[in-house]
């Protein structure tokens, strides 16, 4: 019977010394992927990596360090798709907007198990301080985009909460999807279609107040 770890392809073959900590976060992202963030171990990442079981601790103090940290790299990367997805449209449309909102189901649809790490899995976001500014930084994102919708800055109130409430719709919708919870409402239903319905009702009602 062949063990299920080897459906994960082995990284030790790409290893050079210099590159060992992201070559760690590459294993664990596949781990993650495959079997959770909790069906692995430092050692089990280690041995993906051609290494030995001690040397991970140069570079991360703990199993929940080296979890944070890739959390932190999944965070920069889903700032750079919204701001791409973004840009793609004209500043102050409401297309604008909902290409943020793409590129987070988009995100979560390719890496369902890193998704789930970033918003419920891993402990001790709330003491991270870049952790905290890299979120801060995704929601200042939506704010800036909502806020030239409705002709607000991202500061103003408007535009916080017009982001805060497309923000979890468009975060509800994203996890109904991964955990196929959604399969009779979403039958017929393009992302896009939802996207822009929620986007039009939520800053046509902000415009209003």
């Amino acid at each position: 019977m062949s063990d299920s770890h080897d459906t994960l392809p082995d990284r030790r073959a790409t290893y050079h010394h210099g590159d060992l900590r992201e070559q760690l976060l590459a294993v664990v992202r596949d781990l993650v992927e495959t079997h959770g963030p909790e069906g692995f171990s430092v050692a089990e990442a280690a041995r993906r990596a051609g290494v030995s079981t001690a040397a991970p601790y140069k570079h991360f103090k703990d199993r929940t360090d080296l979890l944070n940290a890739l959390v932190s790299d999944a965070m920069d990367r889903l700032a750079t798709k919204m701001a791409e997805q973004r840009d793609r449209y004209p500043t102050g449309t409401y297309e604008a907007v909902a290409g943020i909102g793409q590129a987070y189901i988009d995100f979560a649809k390719a890496e369902p198990g890193i998704f789930r790490l970033m918003f419920g899995l891993t402990e001790g976001h709330e003491d991270e301080d870049a952790l905290q500014r890299k979120g801060k930084l995704c929601r200042e994102i939506v704010e800036t985009a909502c806020g030239a919708c409705i002709g607000a800055n991202a500061s103003d109130q408007a535009a916080i909460l017009s982001a805060y409430i497309l923000w979890t719709s468009v975060h509800g919708h994203a996890f109904l999807s991964i955990d196929n919870k959604n399969k009779d409402e979403a039958e017929g239903l393009d992302d896009w279609d939802f996207l822009m319905a929620v986007t039009c009702a939520v800053l046509d009602a902000s415009a209003r107040r």
